[in-house]
């Protein structure tokens, strides 16, 4: 198989590097000037064009180059264009590209060969485990930080976003070439945690909850698990029953945050303690590192750090006149213990109310030494979630919320998955609960996984008549219907390629309900299973093969199952 075809590599990379050949050659002809000295480098972007009947791919590279050429856009589109068509003539099997059109002003439109498409899909049904995963130009070891809700209660719907969010991007991320750490960053001491041993306290020995106390459920159930052994040591005379019951509770919520989480299908390769930053000296580090750059200074006896010297409003205190570390304080010692690691790339991914920690934890990252564009924030819209039409309330302290888990049972992690999926993480969104729990199209991760149970229910009974899918489509994608099916699955790549690039999800969903409604079309139009005519058959049945193969790896990299049935 051509290198260009390999199920790892995109055919609109190929196609760029086809244009690129085709620039060079018009160049050394003569046909267009060589870039003057000095001139940056030539970037060929490729696009899907709006309208199928322009061709398969498109470029704008002539609009770009009219400047710099000074030559009108369409005499540098027919240039490269009549180099293109040339290379295809003469090298067929080096190209994906068939033929060329050009259309004012200036674009260059490009049709796939047949040949091009078959490679690919033949790669699929070769290897179909590594379909739509891409080799990154530069791999990178990223750590990715989320969901890190402190361990004083369940995790609740409100969470949810940021759970899912983390998790497909870190699924992306891999799929994308680069190697991926998924973090968990919890406080276990704190006054958080000291309110939740106070309440839990107070429940067990029969006195009134605290003020700052929390409510719900989950305490009281906690406070009949309370261990007599702690119960012992929090009631001894002199003993600081908060903090020792607020350590237990903490150990025991957060041994259900990890159920929670292991019913969503999200799991964690480090879970870090906010306590741990100073007991291993990563705090004291990150400030000794400020201290030694001139970037702190003390002042009423607050130790602070000139944040205003790269753009901030103001400076922020690292360290209290009393000597207590402020959460910032916290933020630095983590940057600095992450980097130590080896991570080439920091990504936080945080609620949206957390925008006013993003520039000070950049700055004092910059301030160390390391690359500020190397740590990054990804601050996540919150979600509305509506039952029956009205907007569900909560309040974790005052006990009136859903938990994930209530989420999960009433609607499924494949329907939770997609509905957080489906939108970019910085829009808002109403999750609707009812609709998530339909069994029609109505709701599309339905759509989506009844396409891949049809095609799976279409091989058995294929192979129940004693048809199997052909090595390669063949000269059958010639076929209208064929054709358009094909040039759906081939995309697949691209889009993983898009959404590593961009850290979103939403192009997969879009993908995956594009190549449903591309399957679901053809096989309106044609008929896969006819004995009678068993080449066309199992061609066909190739190709819905290839569909299937491509549906559950779009799903897969939502965390999503494929049924075999539905």
């Amino acid at each position: 198989m051509d290198p260009s075809q390999r199920p790892d590599t995109t055919l609109r990379g190929a196609a760029i590097q086809a244009i690129e050949r085709a620039l060079a050659a018009a160049t050394r002809s003569g046909s267009l000037p060589s870039p003057a000295e000095g001139d940056p480098p030539i970037l060929v972007e490729v696009q899907r064009p709006a309208k199928p009947e322009h061709g398969d791919l498109a470029t704008n590279l002539a609009l770009k180059l009219a400047r710099p050429y000074r030559r009108a856009p369409l005499e540098i589109a027919r240039a490269v264009a009549a180099e293109l068509s040339r290379e295809a003539a003469a090298n067929p099997s080096g190209t994906p590209i068939a033929s060329v059109d050009v259309a004012p002003p200036g674009f260059i439109n490009l049709r796939l060969s047949e040949d091009a498409l078959d490679g690919v899909l033949a790669g699929i049904l070769a290897e179909p485990a590594g379909w739509g995963r891409v080799a990154a130009a530069h791999p990178r070891r990223i750590n990715v930080e989320f969901v890190s809700a402190n361990p004083t209660g369940p995790l609740t719907i409100g969470n949810a976003r940021g759970a899912f969010v983390g998790d497909v991007l870190c699924r992306v991320l891999e799929a994308g070439g680069h190697s991926v750490a998924r973090e968990y960053y919890f406080n276990d001491s704190g006054a958080q945690i000291r309110n939740l041993g106070a309440t839990v306290f107070a429940i067990r020995t029969g006195r009134p909850i605290p003020e700052d106390g929390y409510h719900g459920d989950y305490t009281q159930a906690l406070a009949a698990e309370l261990p007599e052994s702690v119960l012992g040591e929090a009631a001894a005379p002199g003993a600081d029953a908060p903090a020792i019951v607020g350590r237990w509770a903490a150990g025991a919520v957060r041994t259900g945050i990890e159920a929670s989480l292991d019913h969503l299908g999200v799991h964690f390769d480090v879970w870090k303690s906010e306590g741990s930053l100073y007991t291993e000296g990563w705090v004291e580090r990150a400030i000794e590192r400020l201290r030694a750059g001139g970037h702190v200074y003390v002042e009423d006896g607050a130790t602070w750090f000139r944040s205003t010297a790269y753009g901030d409003d103001k400076d922020r205190v690292i360290l209290r006149s009393t000597g207590e570390p402020t959460y910032f304080a916290s933020d630095i010692g983590y940057v600095t213990e992450k980097f130590s690691r080896g991570f080439e790339e920091l990504i936080y991914i945080w609620g949206s109310d957390h925008h006013g920690t993003v520039a000070r934890v950049r700055n004092a990252a910059e301030a160390m030494g390391y690359d500020r564009e190397a740590v990054r924030m990804l601050l996540i819209a919150w979600v509305r979630f509506v039952l029956e039409g009205v907007e569900v309330s909560m309040s974790k302290r005052a006990g009136t919320f859903i938990t994930l888990d209530q989420l999960l049972d009433e609607v499924g992690v494949d329907a939770a998955r997609w509905f957080f999926a489906s939108r970019g993480p910085t829009s808002g969104i109403d999750f609707d609960i009812e609709l998530a729990k339909k069994q029609t199209s109505e709701n599309p991760v339905y759509y989506v996984q009844y396409a891949h149970a049809r095609i799976a229910s279409i091989l058995r009974r294929a192979g129940e008549a004693g048809l199997e899918p052909a090595a390669s489509v063949g000269s059958a994608i010639g076929g209208p219907a064929e054709g358009l099916l094909a040039r759906q699955i081939v995309r697949f790549p691209e889009v993983v390629e898009d959404a590593t690039a961009l850290e979103e999800a939403q192009g997969i969903t879009a993908f995956a309900t594009e190549l449903a409604t591309a399957f679901h079309a053809f096989y309106r139009d044609a008929k896969v299973i006819e004995p009678s005519e068993p080449d066309r058959s199992r061609a066909r049945l190739a190709l819905v093969a290839a569909a299937q193969h491509t549906l559950a790896n779009a799903l897969a990299l939502l965390g999503i199952s494929a049924p075999e049935s539905m």
